[in-house]
């Protein structure tokens, strides 16, 4: 069975795309489209069907609410921001990805 990079890369990506689109909305309140652009600018290509059923999800789950905001070209908005929970949901990921790069790291310059 042959394994493609490609294959490996995107469950990578999915692995920490949440935190990703958690750090995003940290800065402030964003709708999808600001945290599409925001990804792509980083280089992690992902759709907007992508992310409904994760921010859906995470909104589910108390870690994430939205309001509504009026739009002057269009329909009005909904806008994610981090709940309290949210915030320390977030803090324990930061926490995990710290410990995570840092095992990396010592792999990747053990000889």
């Amino acid at each position: 069975m042959e394994i493609k990079v490609e294959n490996v890369k995107s469950q990578m990506r999915k692995g920490y795309l949440e935190y990703c689109i958690l750090l995003i909305i940290k800065r402030k309140p964003a709708y999808v489209s600001d945290i599409v652009n925001e990804l792509k600018e980083a280089r992690m290509i992902v759709v907007e069907g992508t992310l409904y059923p994760l921010l859906s999800r995470l909104k589910n789950n108390g870690i994430l609410s939205y309001q509504w905001q009026e739009s002057a070209s269009g329909p009005p908005r909904k806008y994610y921001e981090l709940t309290e929970t949210g915030n320390a949901f977030l803090a324990e990921l930061e926490n995990g990805w710290e410990e995570l790069e840092h095992a990396i790291q010592l792999l990747r310059t053990k000889q």
